[in-house]
C-alpha cells in the first residue's frame, strides 16, 4: 500500500515561499508596502476560504447567516462572515463525534488524505477540544515560532530550555519542532513541572549552562525562586540570557531582576491558530505575523470591527490553513488594543499592545470590568508580593457579587499584618477602581488552586457565584 508520507504531501518550496524565516521576513516581507502585504494576505485568504466551502461546519455556519459563495470575492468581504467560538467547534464534538466535522480531513481516502496531526486542548474546563493538523499547517506554525525567536534574537549557539507542557496539548511538541528544523541550537524539552520536577529542571539548566527559556513566564518566574532556594544565582551560576515567553501584563522588571537581568520578550498565540504576534528587537509593540495572520479587533457587544485603540476581542483568520481545518474570524476571547504610533523599527507590519485579558474571564463589579489576568502589574508594585495570585469570584444572599484576591506574600506572617493588606487593597482599589478584597498567604499556598506546576497556563480565577439555571 502506498499513501504520501509528511514532506511529500505539500509543496514545501511553496511553503517557504509563502510565510519566508529570518531575513527573508525581516528584511524582505515585513518591510513590504501595505499594498504588498494585503496582496498577499488577499490571496492566501481566497484559497482558505474555497476550501472552507468543503466542509460541512462552514456551510452549516455561513448558510445560516444566508452566505452564499459569490458574497466572498476578496479580503474586502471577509466582514459579512459570521464570527465563531471555542463554544461553536464544542458543539460540532459533541453532535459528529470524536473528530467534529470542522476539519474536513475526511475529504480523502486513508491512502491519499495527508497526514493529520492530532491534538487536543486541556480540557480542564470540560472535554477537550480536537485541534488538528496537516503536515503544512504544522511546519508553519513550528517556522512562525522559531521566526519569532530568531527576530528576538536567539542565535545558532544557543541552548535552549522548554517548559511548555506535553502530553496531548500542543505546546511542547511544537516548539520543540520549531527549534529542530529551524534553528540550528540545542534544545531541551523538559516540559511542566509535574514532568521534570523544578528542582531536576535547575539541576539540567546549570548542567548544560542553557542560554535562553521558553514558556510561560508564571513558571519561569518560580523557577528562579526554586534556583536561589538550591543557593545558586541565575546570572551567576545559571547563565540565563534571555526569556522568549508569554509575558502579557506581568512585570518585565521584576522577572528580568528574578533571572540576573535576562532580556524578556513577549509573544503570543493560541492552541488553533498558532503564533499571532510577537515583539521585535525594538520591544515596540507586538508584530502581527500578516503573511499568515489576518487580525481583526472586535467589540464583544456590537460585533463592529475596531480600527481605534478601543480594547477588543482578538479575532484571527488563520491564512495558511487551507488543507486540514480552514480557521475563518475564530474569537479567541483574548483582549488587546491596536497601536497606532510609528514604530521605532522600519517594519510595516501591524502592531498591538499585547494581552490585556480576557473576555470571557472577566469579573464586573460594580459597573467595572475586572480581568484576573491583568492583576499580576498591578500587584508586582508592592515588593512584598511573591509573585502568585489567585482571584475567587463569589455572590452574597443579595446579588452583590465580591472579587477576593489571594496573594503570596514574602515574610508571611500568621495572621498577616492588617497594615500589609491595606496596602494591596488601597493599591488594586486605586488602580482598578472598585474595591477588591484581599487575603495574603504564604508562598507556595496558591499552588493547589493555581495548578502551577502542571498546566501550561496557569488558573487565576474561581468562579463560585451561582451558575445561570442552577
Amino acid at each position: 500500500m502506498s499513501f504520501p508520507h509528511y514532506f511529500e504531501s505539500f509543496d514545501y518550496a511553496q511553503m517557504l515561499r509563502d510565510f519566508p524565516i529570518g531575513d527573508a521576513f525581516t528584511q524582505d516581507f515585513a518591510c513590504r508596502s501595505r499594498a504588498d502585504i494585503c496582496a498577499h494576505q488577499d490571496r492566501l485568504f481566497c484559497r482558505c476560504v474555497a476550501r472552507a466551502w468543503e466542509i460541512p461546519f462552514y456551510q452549516r455556519l455561513w448558510g445560516r447567516h444566508g452566505i452564499k459563495r459569490e458574497d466572498i470575492k476578496s479580503l474586502d468581504d471577509i466582514t459579512r462572515l459570521p464570527i465563531f467560538d471555542k463554544s461553536d467547534l464544542m458543539k460540532s464534538l459533541a453532535e459528529y463525534p470524536p473528530y467534529g466535522d470542522y476539519h474536513g480531513f475526511d475529504k480523502w481516502p486513508s491512502t491519499e488524505r495527508p497526514v493529520t496531526v492530532l491534538h487536543t486542548t486541556s480540557g480542564t474546563t470540560g472535554r477537550p477540544q480536537v485541534v488538528l493538523f496537516s503536515p503544512k499547517s504544522r511546519e508553519v506554525q513550528a517556522l512562525l515560532v522559531a521566526r519569532i525567536w530568531r527576530m528576538q534574537g536567539l542565535r545558532p549557539d544557543d541552548v535552549v530550555h522548554s517548559v511548555y507542557g506535553h502530553g496531548m496539548i500542543n505546546g511542547g511538541h511544537f516548539v520543540r519542532e520549531a527549534a529542530l528544523h529551524y534553528t540550528n541550537c540545542l534544545f531541551l524539552s523538559a516540559g511542566t513541572g509535574k514532568e521534570t520536577r523544578s528542582v531536576a529542571q535547575i539541576e539540567l539548566m546549570r548542567d548544560m549552562r542553557v542560554t535562553v527559556i521558553v514558556g510561560f513566564v508564571d513558571y519561569i518566574r518560580q523557577l528562579a525562586e526554586t534556583a536561589r532556594g538550591m543557593g545558586l544565582e541565575p546570572g551567576r551560576d545559571l547563565p540565563v540570557r534571555a526569556i522568549l515567553g508569554h509575558v502579557g501584563r506581568e512585570s518585565r522588571t521584576a522577572l528580568s531582576k528574578a533571572w540576573g537581568g535576562a532580556e524578556i520578550f513577549d509573544w503570543y498565540g493560541v492552541a488553533d491558530t498558532g503564533p499571532i504576534a510577537a515583539e521585535g528587537p525594538d520591544r515596540d509593540g507586538m508584530y502581527v505575523m500578516e503573511d499568515a495572520q489576518y487580525l481583526e479587533l472586535i467589540d464583544g457587544t456590537s460585533g463592529a470591527v475596531i480600527n481605534d485603540e478601543t480594547p477588543g476581542d482578538m479575532v484571527v483568520t488563520s491564512l495558511y490553513r487551507d488543507d486540514i481545518y480552514p480557521l475563518i474570524r475564530f474569537n479567541t476571547h483574548d483582549l488587546s488594543a491596536w497601536r497606532l504610533d510609528t514604530p521605532a523599527s522600519k517594519l510595516s507590519l501591524r502592531r498591538t499592545v499585547g494581552v490585556l485579558g480576557r473576555s470571557d474571564n472577566m469579573v464586573k463589579l460594580r459597573g467595572i470590568n475586572v480581568y484576573p489576568l491583568a492583576l499580576a502589574a498591578i500587584l508586582n508594585e508592592r515588593p512584598e508580593f511573591a509573585g502568585e495570585y489567585i482571584c475567587r469570584a463569589t455572590r452574597d444572599a443579595s446579588g452583590r457579587d465580591e472579587l477576593t484576591v489571594i496573594i503570596e506574600t514574602r515574610a508571611h506572617t500568621a495572621p498577616p499584618h492588617p497594615t500589609l493588606e491595606r496596602h494591596f487593597s488601597e493599591l488594586l482599589a486605586q488602580r482598578i477602581g472598585v474595591e477588591l478584597r484581599v487575603e495574603l498567604v504564604a508562598v507556595g499556598s496558591t499552588a493547589p488552586l493555581t495548578q502551577l506546576e502542571t498546566r501550561q497556563k496557569p488558573i487565576r480565577l474561581i468562579d463560585d457565584r451561582p451558575k445561570v439555571g442552577s
